[in-house]
C-alpha cells in the first residue's frame, strides 16, 4: 500500500492579498503526515510560493502534481491533498438558460484558477479501493468536489447572498470602532510573519489579534488578473476567454471546453447569434489562428452541460473525501497571532489530532470537533464533509 500526498501553500507575497499562514499550514501538515501517519517524505509533493527551491504552485504545476498523484494509484493506496490559500467564485458568463451558478475555485499563485469541476474529474480517475482525502483551507471550499454528497454542512440550504469581509477581527478588549481601524491598519502593513518550521498549535480561546479572509472578491480577482496579464479591459463576461488567452493549454479543462463551444459557434455562422457579444469580440479576431485555437479544439466536449452547468453525468461521485474549511458561501480565516500565522481550519485539525494520543478519528468526528473548536474561538466558518455514505465513518486519512 502506497501513501502519497500533495501539499499546496500559497501566501501570495508582495501582493495586496498577501496571506501569512498558508505555507505554515503546509509545513505542519507535512510533519503530521510523516510523524503520525507514516508517509515517506519522498512521497509528499510540496508546492509553496515563499521559497524558490520548491515547485511553485502555479495552476499548471498544481494540475500536474494532482495528475501525477492519481495516475499511478492502485487499489489499497492512500492519497491526500491539502490546499491552503485563497478561494474565489467565478460567475457564469454564458447567458445560457442552464447556467446553475458559480464555479468554486482555488486560486494558484499565477491566478490561473482551478474549479470544482476539475476536482470532480480528478477524483473520478481514482481507482476503486483507493482512498483520496482532500482538505481545502480556503474560502468557498464547500463542495469543491463538484456535486459530491454533502454529509455535514449547510451549503445546500438556500441563503441570501453574503457580503464577505476582506478583514475582520476577534476577541480584543477595545471599542469595536477603534478595534476595526487598528486591525485594518495592521493588515495593510502585513504585521506578522510566517516561518519554515511548523509553529505551535494555537489552543482554544487564545486567538486575540486578528484574522484575514482567504477570499478573493471578483473585483479583486479581476484586478490581480489584470496585473498578471497586462490587460486592462477585463470585465465580467471576459474572464474565461482571458484565462484562455493567457494560459492556453495550461488553463482549466473547463475553460478550454468553454472556448471550444464559443469557437465552434463562431465558425458556424448559423449559430452566431447565440454567442455573448463580449465573447464574440474577444475571440473572433483569432478565429483562424491555429496555434491559439488548438488547445480548445482538441478538448473533448460531450455536451454543453459540461461548460454551463458542470461535468455531471447524472451520478453523484462516489470517489473522494472532502473536508472543507467552510461552506460554499462562507469565508475561511487566515489567523495572525503573536507573530505566528495559520489557517483557522488547518489549526483546528492539528488541535484535534494533538488530543488523540491513541486510536484514530473518523472523518465525521474530525469535522464535528473542528467545528466545535472554531465556534468556541468565535469563528463563523463551518467546516463541511462531502463524500459517499461509505466514507462518513471511515478513519481520517488512514
Amino acid at each position: 500500500m502506497a501513501k502519497k500526498a500533495v501539499l499546496i501553500g500559497i501566501n501570495y507575497p508582495g501582493t495586496k492579498v498577501e496571506l501569512k499562514g498558508c505555507v505554515n499550514d503546509v509545513h505542519r501538515m507535512h510533519k503530521c503526515l510523516v510523524d503520525r501517519y507514516g508517509f515517506v517524505e519522498e512521497d509528499i509533493k510540496v508546492l509553496i510560493d515563499t521559497d524558490k527551491s520548491y515547485t511553485q504552485p502555479t495552476g499548471k504545476n498544481i494540475r500536474r502534481a494532482l495528475s501525477e498523484l492519481v495516475k499511478p494509484a492502485k487499489s489499497g493506496d492512500v492519497l491526500f491533498v491539502h490546499f491552503s490559500g485563497h478561494g474565489t467564485r467565478v460567475p457564469p458568463e454564458t447567458g445560457e438558460e442552464d447556467d446553475t451558478g458559480f464555479d468554486e475555485c482555488i486560486v494558484p499563485c499565477d491566478i490561473n484558477p482551478i474549479p470544482d469541476d476539475d476536482f470532480r474529474e480528478l477524483v473520478e480517475r481514482v481507482p476503486e479501493g483507493c482512498k483520496i482525502t482532500i482538505i481545502p483551507d480556503s474560502c468557498h471550499s464547500g463542495g469543491l468536489i463538484d456535486e459530491a454528497k454533502e454529509q455535514i454542512g449547510e451549503s445546500t440550504t438556500k441563503k441570501p447572498p453574503m457580503q464577505e469581509p476582506e478583514v475582520y477581527s476577534l476577541k480584543f478588549d477595545m471599542g469595536n470602532c477603534l478595534h476595526n481601524v487598528l486591525v485594518k491598519f495592521l493588515a495593510v502593513f502585513g504585521i506578522g510573519s510566517s516561518r519554515e518550521e511548523p509553529p505551535e498549535i494555537v489552543e482554544e480561546g487564545e486567538i486575540e489579534e486578528f484574522v484575514k479572509s482567504r477570499y478573493l472578491s471578483m473585483e479583486t480577482f479581476i484586478t490581480l488578473l489584470k496585473q498578471k496579464t497586462g490587460k486592462e479591459n477585463i470585465e465580467i463576461g471576459e474572464i474565461r476567454p482571458t484565462l484562455f488567452d493567457v494560459f492556453g493549454d495550461d488553463s482549466s479543462p473547463k475553460v478550454k471546453k468553454f472556448m471550444k463551444v464559443i469557437l465552434t459557434k463562431l465558425k458556424n455562422r448559423n449559430d452566431q447569434g447565440e454567442i455573448e457579444e463580449s465573447d464574440q469580440e474577444h475571440v473572433e479576431e483569432k478565429l483562424n489562428d491555429e496555434d491559439y485555437t488548438k488547445p480548445a479544439m482538441q478538448t473533448q466536449v460531450k455536451s454543453d452541460r459540461e461548460i454551463y452547468g458542470g461535468t455531471s453525468n447524472g451520478k453523484i461521485p462516489d470517489r473522494g473525501i472532502l473536508l472543507s474549511g467552510c461552506q460554499t458561501d462562507e469565508t475561511s480565516a487566515d489567523v495572525n497571532k503573536s507573530g505566528e500565522a495559520y489557517g483557522a481550519f488547518s489549526n483546528a485539525i492539528q488541535m484535534v489530532l494533538s488530543k488523540i494520543k491513541e486510536g484514530k478519528i473518523t472523518n465525521k468526528e474530525m469535522v464535528l470537533k473542528a467545528r466545535e473548536i472554531l465556534k468556541k474561538d468565535g469563528f463563523t466558518q463551518r467546516p463541511g464533509l462531502y463524500c459517499n455514505d461509505r466514507f462518513v465513518n471511515d478513519v481520517f486519512i488512514c
